[in-house]
């Protein structure tokens, strides 16, 4: 969590004209059902910090909820005191948070962990139908003297709703990024076979993949055995330099998904 009046963190490991991001589902912070459900929020704290990113893009994040608070309680290794958004964000960075859907015990969202100065936080409900509450998360980021706006995605879980929530995002982004301005959508698509490429790049998002790269090295979903690749970037006006997606024991248990890492530049 960034402490009031400390500096921006600045990592040693990519080059300035580099902007590093991540995209992550955390599943909420927790894995397994009934008596086998585990706590891993502060083992996601550790990876997200390992990634070394300017800019990390988060879904299915809590602020709030009354029964996991009950059965995990707060100690040292417990339910955390403020929301994930904040547990999560290393030293240095900021945070911009909205709630996309409210449950009985609590509510959760998207999330957006910033390394640079943020500018003002807005939400826009893509919600299609009464069955699954989804958003946007937009939040423009000022990077090395560059806007570039942020847009934190969680898709639906069927084709025709994820297709009209394209046609909604492109009517925000239309309606409130300027055409000039660098733009990147990042999320939880849920899109199982690449079906949103296109619709995507017909309103001028490019998803963002390295070069050369095998459809399988994208995999992010589910993270024991991942064969789907549901997490993604689309840009505008950055083009891709490299994409990695951490790999591993420690990584597959701390989510249902893998996080993907992308590196991009100023086209």
């Amino acid at each position: 969590m960034r402490t009031p009046g400390a500096p921006h963190a600045h990592s040693t490991q990519h080059p300035a004209h580099v902007l590093r991001v991540a995209t992550y589902n955390i599943h909420k912070g927790v894995r397994g059902v009934g008596p086998r459900k585990r706590l891993e929020i502060h083992n996601l704290a550790l990876g997200v910090e390992a990634l070394d990113t300017d800019l990390v893009f988060l879904q299915e994040v809590r602020s709030l909820n009354r029964a996991e608070a009950r059965k995990f309680p707060d100690t040292l290794f417990g339910w955390p005191r403020m929301g994930q958004a904040d547990f999560l964000a290393p030293e240095g960075y900021e945070v911009a948070y909205t709630t996309n859907a409210t449950t009985r015990h609590g509510e959760h969202g998207n999330a957006l962990l910033s390394r640079w100065p943020l500018g003002e936080v807005a939400h826009h409900d893509v919600s299609d139908h009464r069955f699954e509450q989804r958003g946007l998360l937009h939040v423009p980021v000022h990077w090395n003297g560059v806007l570039v706006h942020a847009i934190v995605a969680h898709f639906g879980l069927i084709h025709s709703s994820r297709v009209r929530q394209v046609e909604r995002l492109a009517a925000f982004i239309e309606a409130e990024v300027p055409r000039h301005e660098r733009l990147i959508v990042a999320g939880d698509f849920n899109d199982w076979g690449r079906k949103l490429d296109g619709p995507m790049h017909a309103f001028g998002l490019v998803r963002a993949m390295a070069e050369g790269a095998l459809p399988a090295h994208y995999n992010t979903f589910p993270s024991r055995l991942p064969v789907f690749s549901m997490d993604r970037f689309y840009t505008r006006g950055l083009r891709c330099l490299s994409t990695s997606v951490p790999r591993g024991v420690a990584w597959a248990r701390m989510s249902d998904h893998l996080p993907l890492v992308a590196e991009l530049a100023l086209e």
